[in-house]
């Protein structure tokens, strides 16, 4: 994790140490070291401001693994409203078994909403996945859509509308399909305004500043001490501070399909598995485990 985190800067600064050093203990260059540059002062404060920083990514990071368990959640609760709520008394054979089938035709279409949303967020083409979900007509037909995971929300939202109309749910039941389907649709916007709205660009921009300045000034205050030692102590400072800063820009962005994001592959596939086996499919897939001791 140090080459992708901060490999390259903290070699930089290495190399700069060490030119430093040279310059002051072999070239006699003693008018570089600057050992009255109050470093602890300007040091609490750039950490105070990076933590405040990593302390909001965090938050935002957060938000996102709590919407996605609301999505855990709205999912289960609206398969089994489905599998509970929806029924035809004193239908006969051939109605009980197109009703059992719309339930189950219900249930998958929500299997394939929440593979679409992962996907929308993440950038990626949902179509290998929501194959045997749903429909190649239907498929075909959101190709079309910017917002996939609206548009299968829209049509399981017709699904359960036409339900009602053939008076296999009543008011009460319909208002409660709403409210999860609202749910879930409340829970989409929030995951999209974190994916869309990043934190603003001078705001890491100017810890960034501060942060490089800092690293440029640890050796020119530490040479007069340390002397030959000086790469040791000016790079483990810099890698605190620089750790710190790409921890932050890292945790800001948690749909962005890198290690550090929420594992929402993973929560993708408990769903598709919870609801798989409550509406009793025979291929139910694994659970996803960690790839590199990286959980997606």
């Amino acid at each position: 994790m140090l080459p992708r985190y901060v490999g390259r800067p903290l070699a930089i600064l290495f190399a700069f140490d060490v030119v430093v050093v040279v310059a002051y203990v072999f070239a006699g260059w003693t008018w570089i070291a600057l050992p009255d540059i109050p470093l602890s002062i300007f040091g609490g404060l750039i950490g105070v401001v990076a933590g405040f920083r990593n302390s909001s990514a965090y938050a935002r990071w957060w938000e996102a693994r709590t919407i996605w368990g609301g999505v855990v959640n709205h999912s289960r609760n609206f398969a089994r409203e489905v599998l509970s709520m929806v029924s035809a008394p004193g239908a006969g054979e051939a109605e009980e078994k197109d009703l059992c089938e719309r339930k189950r035709e219900l249930v998958r279409r929500q299997i394939a909403y929440v593979h679409a949303l992962r996907n929308h967020l993440r950038g990626i083409p949902p179509w290998p996945e929501l194959t045997g979900l749903i429909s190649d007509e239907e498929m075909a037909a959101l190709a079309d859509q910017s917002n996939i995971p609206l548009a299968i929300q829209q049509n399981i939202a017709c699904k359960v509308a036409r339900c009602y109309q053939l008076g296999w749910l009543d008011n009460m039941r319909w208002a409660r399909f709403d409210q999860t389907l609202s749910s879930l649709m409340d829970c989409q916007g929030a995951a999209e305004r974190i994916k869309n709205t990043p934190i603003p660009w001078l705001y890491d921009a100017f810890i960034r500043l501060f942060i490089n300045i800092f690293c440029i000034l640890l050796p020119l205050a530490m040479v007069d001490t340390l002397h030959l030692f000086t790469p040791l102590g000016s790079t483990f400072v810099g890698f605190i501070f620089l750790a710190l800063d790409q921890i932050g820009r890292d945790l800001e962005a948690p749909f962005e399909n890198l290690p550090q994001d929420i594992p929402i592959a993973a929560i993708s596939r408990t769903i598709e598995i919870n609801l798989k086996e409550m509406i009793g499919e025979k291929q139910i897939p694994e659970p996803l485990g960690p790839v590199n001791g990286v959980l997606w």
